[in-house]
């Protein structure tokens, strides 16, 4: 392993003066969970343009890392094919010059991406790239997810290495409290030369031009066992190496339910463990996630033990088609990113509303505070299973 003081990353250049926030226009009636509209863009970006929805990263702005990438860039004057392996809403599509190959993990920002007229492909750390792009684009651009830990961004880097030829250049942007300055250390060991160029406020943006020599290893899954299941958690999957407490508690309040038959729902499946939990009791289950990592994860813990299930990669219910179900079980997420987003798991209530066949019922847990109950009401009438360690199980039925 390459020392530190064998690393020739190097940081440079002081802190951009931050202009003062521009005032917003007032904001236009919510054209709903599914459409995409325009992103709020920082003044420094004007001219260029995104779209977004519930469920990218940033909504209803851009991801402030993001941001700074593409105002570095195109101060930079940056031209050409750029390969962004974190394309969210296509903001570097905008780019002048720039031709973009866009590649996302995540449903809502592909279905964004779509709308915007990009050809994005889906893919996360470690898929090959070359049966879609032979050629290898000299630039490549990377958001670094510190805040999914540090396995997921040391598989990022490692990605970015290997989709990066030799004399290529990498702009390598995220956040400063979530670990950039290492991630950037471990980059620089990879790629060879490199400097942090670009800061704002806990933001960052380097550049790496890559020398010959091998992509740094893929960090392994994790894998661990919880009652009578392997649970299998990729990198940067949520709840990778250890049962969710949240979770944990909810499928203890619901030992014995009899779901012999019954066809589930596991909404937001994460590693797998609540749609795998269902299948080991007889459910013909259904796993969704908008997150493709997760989704590879919630498939890996299916064939751990040797339960069957469908696993789909959705934007909440969008890949559904009229799939019906007798049973929802959740544990929504409200975070994208850095932010609180509560839209994502109101959606995840709405479906489970489209979704129930006539006496079905809807199974939540969430942070004690997070005010779900009113929405669930358009299920039916909700009941409140436990009050435990700062998590709340929830039950709506919808009338028969």
């Amino acid at each position: 392993m390459t020392g530190p003081r064998r690393q020739k990353i190097r940081f440079a250049g002081k802190r951009d003066p931050q202009p003062a926030p521009a005032a917003r226009p007032a904001a236009p009636a919510d054209p709903g969970y599914a459409a995409p509209r325009p992103a709020l863009l920082p003044e420094r970006l004007d001219g260029l343009h995104a779209l977004t929805k519930p469920g990218v990263r940033g909504f209803p702005d851009v991801d402030a890392a993001q941001a700074l990438l593409a105002h570095t860039m195109r101060k930079g004057k940056v031209r050409g094919e750029v390969l962004d392996l974190t394309a969210m809403g296509g903001l570097l599509a905008s780019l002048p010059g720039v031709t973009l190959r866009a590649v996302e993990g995540s449903a809502a920002a592909l279905s964004t991406l779509a709308a915007a007229g990009l050809d994005a492909h889906a893919a996360v750390p470690g898929d090959p790239l070359t049966d879609r792009w032979p050629d290898r684009a000299r630039t490549v651009a990377l958001v670094l997810a510190g805040d999914r830990g540090t396995a997921y961004a040391m598989a990022q880097v490692a990605w970015a290495h290997a989709n990066t030829p030799p004399g290529g250049t990498l702009f390598l942007a995220g956040d400063r409290d979530k670990g950039f300055d290492r991630y950037v250390r471990a980059a620089g060991a990879a790629f060879g030369t490199g400097e942090t160029i670009a800061r704002d406020g806990g933001m960052r943006v380097a550049k790496l031009v890559r020398r010959p020599g091998p992509t740094p290893a893929y960090p392994d899954a994790d894998r661990y066992e919880t009652g009578d299941l392997t649970v299998v958690g990729l990198p940067g999957v949520f709840s990778a190496a250890k049962p969710d407490k949240a979770t944990a508690l909810l499928l203890a309040a619901l030992d014995g339910l009899d779901l012999n038959g019954k066809r589930v729902l596991d909404l937001g499946c994460g590693t797998g463990l609540i749609g795998a939990w269902a299948a080991r009791r007889g459910a013909q289950v259904t796993l969704v996630d908008g997150d493709l990592q997760s989704v590879r994860s919630a498939q890996a813990t299916l064939d751990a033990n040797g339960l069957s299930g469908e696993v789909l990669h959705s934007d909440v219910d969008a890949a559904l088609a009229d799939r019906t179900f007798d049973v929802v079980l959740t544990n929504p997420p409200f975070h994208v990113g850095r932010g609180v987003v509560l839209d994502v798991a109101r959606e995840f209530i709405a479906a489970a509303q489209r979704r129930l066949n006539p006496g079905g019922t809807l199974y939540l847990v969430a942070n004690d505070p997070l005010p779900y109950e009113q929405a669930m009401a358009g299920v039916g009438p909700v009941e409140v299973l436990f009050r435990e360690s700062g998590f709340k199980g929830l039950r709506a039925q919808r009338p028969a």
